[in-house]
């Protein structure tokens, strides 16, 4: 029976645990990735490996695996954009910083607060290692992504590992309602770009690695701020056509597009 990606993404404001690579696929993807953690180290490999999807075949091939867009594509159409990837990290806090009593940590926020898009973002959270409730999991809020954006301030507690360091004050999330999103490596996470969403910090021995994917819609437009100008520099088209040509088409001459 064919899974109703789309309806249980509108209803709930997310996926989880949706098998995309299979068994050859994950050991690959974990071996590529610790050759850029290897040559870059713990610390760096945390949050900084950003975009590298123009510049790596191997990552721009597991972005556009068929089984990452076929529920992009359900929730989204079938023409689709790649927005922004971003490998993430979270290690055994004596891996990174023995020293610190800073817990990295990823606050309660919606993606859509900073990511200056109009339109329909959807995230895919793939896994490179088992994430679980122990080694710090996703954590959501289903249902959220109907209310539109709530207020966000500056954390007040260190370690979180938001670039923009907002969080959604405690007080108006429903924290009792939130649910864990556990994925095995190979699976993925999808959520929709309002839908609150965290992790708390890993309280295991071992390392927590996600490839984060943004996608839209091709009709999904950059908002114009002047007062907070935001670039996209590593858009790609990865299924369809762009009518619209509101982000720039930076694909690699190596990449084609298959249906």
């Amino acid at each position: 029976m064919a899974v109703d990606y789309r309806t249980t993404y509108n209803n709930t404001g997310f996926l989880s645990c949706v098998d995309v690579l299979d068994e050859m696929e994950t050991r690959r993807l974990k071996e590529n990735f610790e050759d850029l953690e290897k040559k870059a180290g713990k610390l760096s490999s945390q949050y900084s490996f950003h975009n590298l999807h123009v510049n790596h075949q191997w990552i721009l091939q597991i972005a556009t695996h068929p089984n990452l867009l076929k529920p992009v594509k359900e929730i989204l159409g079938p023409n689709i954009i790649l927005l922004d990837s971003r490998f993430i990290c979270k290690y055994p806090m004596a891996d990174v910083q023995p020293d610190c009593g800073e817990q990295a940590f990823v606050a309660w926020h919606q993606d859509m607060k900073y990511w200056g898009i109009e339109g329909r973002v959807v995230t895919a959270w793939l896994a490179v290692d088992d994430a679980d409730l122990e080694n710090g999991c996703m954590q959501v809020i289903p249902g959220t992504h109907k209310n539109g954006l709530v207020e966000h301030e500056i954390c007040k507690v260190g370690g979180n590992l938001l670039s923009s360091n907002q969080s959604i004050p405690l007080e108006l999330v429903d924290i009792a309602s939130a649910l864990p999103c556990p994925v095995k490596a190979g699976q993925s996470s999808f959520h929709d770009g309002l839908l609150i969403h965290g992790s708390e910090p890993n309280k295991s021995a071992r390392r927590r690695c996600g490839y984060v994917i943004r996608y839209v819609a091709t009709s999904a437009k950059p908002i114009q701020d002047p007062e907070k100008p935001r670039t996209f520099p590593s858009t790609v088209l990865v299924s369809g056509q762009d009518d619209y040509k509101n982000f720039e088409n930076n694909r690699p001459d190596w990449f084609q597009i298959t249906e």
